[in-house]
């Protein structure tokens, strides 16, 4: 617990001793929803009265931070390994699982608290935000966060430089995103885009993440959409951190 304790608080230390990463992060996906949000609500029009784009759009901006900041968070893996300290880190009495562990809470806290952040912006998006929503959506920016930072994990310990892991992640996280259901609705897609869709761990966190930011938890607990997406992000989270004990069980490359 010390192991895993002291690799989560470094990740964080690190993060916020790094002010341009920190406004960076923020800064990036409020211009996006702010941009994308304007340039395309006089397109986007709701059949039965609905919200406008801006709305629609901020969960999905919302969502993407939360990812993005959870996968790119284990850019550090390849960076501790190129400094020597993870090699210093898994000569030491500490479990595989701890190593793990460490790094993806450390992750998780950092995710969760640039969602967290941006939910202060929700009022602007015609989204109330209230005391319940917060504490609907934290604990699932947990469950989300650390499924992806796993996920992270995984692509960052087999991956030799930070470039090569920008390129793989830019090719499989973007498309991920955009066919969540983040950009635009997925039920009036075609036939093939929504088999392509429901194959798509992404798209169940969205689902969670947006029917989250207007019904209570009574409500979200009867939803079948919601309880389905729900178990999909909870296995994802399981799966994903099982890969990456499993990797980091073996040696890492030099």
């Amino acid at each position: 617990m010390r192991a895993i304790s002291v690799l989560a608080r470094r990740e964080v230390v690190r993060y916020f001793r790094q002010p341009s990463r920190l406004v960076g992060s923020l800064a990036q996906p409020l211009l996006f929803w702010l941009f994308l949000g304007a340039g395309f609500s006089g397109s986007f029009r709701s059949a039965d009265g609905g919200p406008g784009y801006t709305e629609f759009l901020y969960p999905g901006i919302l969502l993407m931070m939360l990812l993005f900041a959870a996968v790119y968070s284990t850019i550090t893996l390849i960076e501790d390994r190129t400094a020597g300290f993870l090699q210093g880190v898994l000569v030491a009495p500490v479990s595989r699982l701890g190593v793990v562990l460490g790094k993806l809470i450390g992750g998780t806290a950092i995710a969760t608290f640039q969602a967290t952040v941006f939910l202060l912006v929700a009022p602007a998006a015609g989204i109330a935000l209230t005391g319940q929503l917060a504490a609907t959506l934290i604990p699932l920016f947990l469950l989300v966060g650390m499924g992806f930072t796993a996920f992270g994990f995984v692509i960052a310990w087999s991956s030799e430089s930070v470039s090569g892991y920008h390129a793989v992640m830019s090719v499989v996280m973007i498309p991920m995103w955009m066919l969540s259901g983040a950009l635009f609705p997925m039920e009036s897609s075609s036939p093939w885009l929504a088999a392509v869709t429901a194959l798509n761990p992404v798209r169940y966190a969205m689902v969670v993440v947006r029917k989250a930011c207007y019904e209570s938890v009574p409500d979200l607990m009867r939803d079948p959409d919601f309880v389905l997406s729900l178990a999909v992000t909870a296995a994802w989270l399981i799966l994903t951190t099982a890969a990456a004990v499993y990797v980091a069980s073996r040696r890492p490359k030099a």
